[in-house]
């Protein structure tokens, strides 16, 4: 069994995926904008994670935009027929690099266009719908426009299954009246809590989430818990973090992004590391100080 299948998989609507996945938005340029500075290695990252066992790769054609999705169909078109390939619609950079909403029907329909003819598919297996309402997080709003837009799309079989990217519990209800959700994308890490009870009821009806800086993001995730942890597990910080996001909830799938091969297998190795029980539990407490009264 290789490394990156010891954590199991999860059913994401009809596909089985493994829980440690790849996300590639870290295989555009500087700011996810424009190439990368070595295509090579770009490429080489993903042939490594497909010969790893990982089968789920999380992207979108607005990091670059469209490069993450042309070096996918580059390093691994014709795909494997048990690949899921999750992207996500609903904003567009601007030239400067800015990132501005998108999420008309009109645009939302010409964004999963991009991503067929970028990735060289079809039929997209997950869309996410990306909600931008605020720049600090989900926020409160409609989505009903824009998920009804992408369902009809579904109707014409461009999109097999339908998850959601930065949205509240309310939104989720809201969104699960209209379709069908498979995932649902938010930030989430040992520091970042606010949706342990929105983890625990979709895992509950069997729907995956799947956190976005799961390591941090901007600001790396630093304490001495975890620092304590990772000494005593022989693994580096970032590793015992994503074990911990895993052993968390059976439903969360991990996609740490990285344009280096030694990174990417690092990440891969978190899928067989196994927290103790009182390590679990100090690592707990980083997330109690941080939530919100």
């Amino acid at each position: 069994m290789t490394n990156a299948k010891r954590a199991g998989t999860f059913q994401l609507g009809s596909r089985s995926v493994t829980r440690m996945g790849y996300g590639a938005m870290q295989l555009a340029g500087p700011q996810v904008f424009g190439p990368p500075k070595d295509r090579a290695a770009a490429l080489a990252v993903l042939r490594t994670a497909i010969e790893s066992g990982i089968n789920h790769i999380d992207t979108s054609d607005f990091y670059g935009p469209h490069v993450t999705n042309q070096i996918i169909r580059e390093a691994l078109h014709p795909y494997a027929d048990d690949l899921t390939i999750v992207t996500k619609v609903g904003a567009r950079r601007g030239s400067d690099g800015s990132w501005n909403v998108a999420n008309s029907p009109a645009e939302l329909e010409s964004a999963v266009h991009d991503n067929l003819r970028n990735l060289g598919l079809e039929v997209l297996d997950v869309v996410n719908l990306r909600m931008m309402f605020s720049v600090h997080g989900p926020a409160e709003g409609d989505l009903e426009p824009q998920l009804t837009a992408l369902a009809q799309l579904q109707a014409k079989g461009l999109i097999r299954h339908i998850g959601l990217s930065s949205v509240t519990p309310t939104q989720v209800a809201q969104g699960r009246s209209i379709a069908e959700i498979v995932c649902v994308q938010n930030m989430y890490n040992l520091a970042h809590r606010n949706d342990d009870a929105m983890i625990d009821g979709l895992a509950a009806d069997g729907i995956a989430y799947v956190p976005f800086f799961p390591l941090g993001g901007f600001s790396p995730l630093q304490a001495d818990a975890l620092s304590e942890a990772a000494a005593q597990c022989n693994a580096t910080p970032m590793q015992v973090a994503q074990a911990w996001l895993l052993q968390r909830s059976p439903n969360i799938l991990l996609i740490p992004g990285t344009s280096s091969v030694g990174h990417l297998q690092q990440n891969i190795e978190s899928a067989a590391l196994q927290l103790p029980a009182e390590i679990l539990a100090s690592l707990d407490g980083i997330g109690a100080g941080s939530m919100p009264a």
